[in-house]
């Protein structure tokens, strides 16, 4: 594997390494919808301005995707059942 994929997968594993941010792909995967992350911030009772730097480095590692809807910003699971999938994955490790 190129040294490219490895850094590709470190931003995902440091993006996943979080509970906040578990959290939030858990909570907009559950709602299969867009959420302004004001309405994060709110459901999960966390400051905007944490949930917004958890949801950065979940952009960044290409987990979510944000838009701008007027004058809100909107945030969106990019693939729902990829992050089922790593997440079952890790706790069926940590069985083992």
């Amino acid at each position: 594997m190129s040294e490219e994929v490895f850094k590709d997968a470190a931003k995902v594993f440091y993006a996943l390494s979080s509970v906040a941010r578990l959290r939030i792909l858990s909570l907009l995967e559950a709602t299969r919808r867009p959420l302004h992350i004001k309405a994060v911030s709110r459901s999960l009772k966390i400051d905007y301005a944490t949930v917004y730097r958890h949801i950065r480095t979940l952009e960044s590692a290409g987990l979510v995707e944000i838009y701008d809807v007027g004058r809100s910003r909107v945030v969106e699971v990019k693939d729902p059942n990829t992050v089922r999938e790593l997440v079952e994955k890790a706790g069926l490790l940590k069985q083992r």
